[in-house]
């Protein structure tokens, strides 16, 4: 009902196994058959916020239209953190070697696949997190809206083509790092990036 007849989006929350998504999507294309007008395009895709999910990859993108990396709760999940805890906040960090690759990891299967990949969250809010997931090869972020205006005044000034390889060699040479936010800040500040 909610598309009459045009395109229709739907995401999936907390899916910790691809056999949820499937009992999800069977529902919903079995609704959508039911309402009139049909929607013109169904696409069915699901939040990646379980780490569980991270390891039924080749599964789950047979199955999916879209993924979108739920950032805040796939990292707390990930390192064991409750985000709203300050005496934890420190314990994770995006920019951190996990992590990044696993969204390298997830990027290269789902271009593979040719599923479209998203992060949302409060990360991607953040001019010097945004930058490096760019640089990964993520080009579609959601973020609430205070972060829209100094996220697009740094991509705006990024050499994205530059950034590359210096995020490849940080990463290379990262072995044991708890994080690389710092080396990624200071390329980020040599270039007078609004980070």
């Amino acid at each position: 009902l909610a598309a009459a007849g045009r395109k229709l989006s739907v995401m999936f929350p907390m899916v910790a196994t691809v056999a949820e998504f499937r009992v999800a999507r069977a529902l919903l294309v079995a609704e959508a058959r039911r309402v009139r007008p049909t929607p013109e395009c169904l696409s069915i895709g699901t939040m990646l916020e379980v780490p569980a999910l991270l390891w039924q990859l080749p599964a789950l993108l047979a199955e999916v239209d879209f993924i979108s990396v739920g950032s805040n709760d796939l990292l707390q999940f990930l390192f064991a953190a409750d985000r709203g805890s300050p005496a934890l906040s420190g314990r994770y960090d995006l920019l951190s070697p996990p992590v990044l690759d696993l969204l390298d990891n997830l990027l290269c299967k789902a271009a593979a696949a040719g599923v479209p990949v998203s992060l949302c969250g409060e990360a991607a809010s953040r001019p010097l997190e945004a930058m490096t997931l760019v640089g990964l090869g993520l080009t579609s972020l959601s973020m609430p809206a205070p972060g829209l205006l100094p996220v697009k005044a740094m991509l705006a000034k990024l050499d994205i083509g530059a950034f590359r390889p210096v995020l490849a060699a940080i990463r290379r040479n990262a072995a044991g790092e708890a994080s690389l936010r710092e080396p990624i800040l200071a390329w980020a500040r040599e270039r007078g990036l609004p980070v």
